[in-house]
Parts: C-alpha cells; structure tokens; sequence
C-alpha cells in the first residue's frame, strides 16, 4: 500500500524530516506522534505529495484522502457544497452516484441536518466531522488526517475515534499525526514517535501494558 524509504527533507536549510522510513498496510490504522515541530504534518504533506522530499522515495499505490488540522473548509460553500466540490473535480461518477454517496455520509456520520450551513455556523466537532466526510467522497484507501482531534473536548473525541475506527473497518487504512498520546493510544494499531524530525521509537500498542507512560518516557529523551 504505501513504503516510505529513507525520506528526508528540510527548508531552508532546516532539516525537518530524517531517513524516515515505514511500512503502511491495508485496514492498519498507523499514528505519528512527537511534539509541536517534530516533522508529523511534513511527513503527511510528503506522503500526500503537496510537498516534494530532498531524498529518499515514497511508493504508493493507493488512492489518498487528507484531513486538514483546520479542516480547510470553503467558508463560502455551504456543508453540502463543500463535501461534493472535490468529489465533482475528479469526473469519474455521475452526479447521482456522488449526492448518493454524499447523503450516506452525511447519514452515518449524523450530519444531515448541517447541509444548509455555513462553516461559520459549525462547531469544531461538526466541522470535524464534514471535513471526514468530504475526504471519504474521494473513497480513497488511505486516509491521512493531520492533528483529527486539535481544539475538541474529551466527549467529542471520544466519537472520533469510533467515527474513525469504522472508517477502517470499511478497508480503509489510516496514518493518523497527533501530539495527543491518549488519542493515538486509544485509535493506533502501531505509533512512530518522530521527533527533531528522526523516528525515536516504533511500538506497536498492544504489546504494551501502559503505551501512554512508554511514549511520554521518550519524548523527555533527546
């Protein structure tokens, strides 16, 4: 699905990425921790191809979705406008099959009733969740959602994780970039802990007893 060989990459003269490498599986839900600046969004921009890397090579052969952290949304669309415009872009189904697939993503994430509003009158957590809707349009196999749960409460969080966790049940995998630990230890299949742009450690969270107090061992680690 997706093989991320010895990839670096810096600006300016800042190293941001360094000889990361991973390997993404079909239906695995994978999450980049490590602080503010470490090289999680850069890394997801790379993957996505909206930034290019200096070295190193990422092959994919899946069809790719991205979650902005700000979701990105058109503040001039209304919720309906904006899940179908990237969807209508690609021309590869028929406006029927698209409002067909829109209307069942707006059913199972429970926001039909938002399809007349405009982002200004949306809560974080219903943007949250149109924005995921608008990704999923695109029915992409890998999903890379940059920092899913940034400014939401515990309650709403708490549904995006069982939001994204069906969303994966569907043979859709995920690369989830978060600095929130209890998040990622709660959704993750495995975790890459990047910081200073270097992967530190790589865990697979299960085999853990307490993953949240391992992971935060290491970031006090330089």
């Amino acid at each position: 699905m997706l093989s991320i060989k010895n990839i670096s990459k810096s600006f300016a003269g800042n190293v941001v990425l360094k000889d990361i490498s991973m390997e993404i599986v079909p239906e695995s839900i994978v999450g980049i921790a490590g602080p503010s600046g470490g090289g999680k969004s850069t890394l997801l921009r790379c993957i996505q191809g909206l930034n290019t890397v200096d070295s190193g090579q990422i092959l994919c052969d899946s069809k790719i979705g991205f979650m902005f952290q700000d979701f990105q949304l058109f503040p001039h669309m209304t919720v309906w406008q904006n899940i179908l415009y990237a969807a209508k872009l690609e021309k590869n189904k028929s406006i029927y099959e698209l409002e067909e697939l829109a209307h069942g993503l707006l059913k199972k994430l429970d926001i039909e009733s938002l399809v007349e509003r405009y982002p200004g009158n949306l809560s974080g957590g219903q943007k949250q969740r149109v924005a995921l809707a608008r990704s999923l349009m695109l029915q992409p196999d890998l999903l890379l959602c940059d920092e899913p749960t940034s400014g939401l409460d515990i309650a709403t969080m708490g549904e995006v994780v069982d939001l994204l966790k069906s969303v994966c049940s569907k043979q859709t995998a995920m690369i989830i970039a978060s600095h929130d630990l209890d998040f990622l230890t709660r959704i993750a299949d495995r975790i890459f802990l990047i910081k200073n742009g270097q992967i530190i450690a790589h865990m697979v969270v299960k085999d853990l007893k307490d993953p949240i107090g391992y992971l935060r061992t290491l970031y006090g680690k330089s």
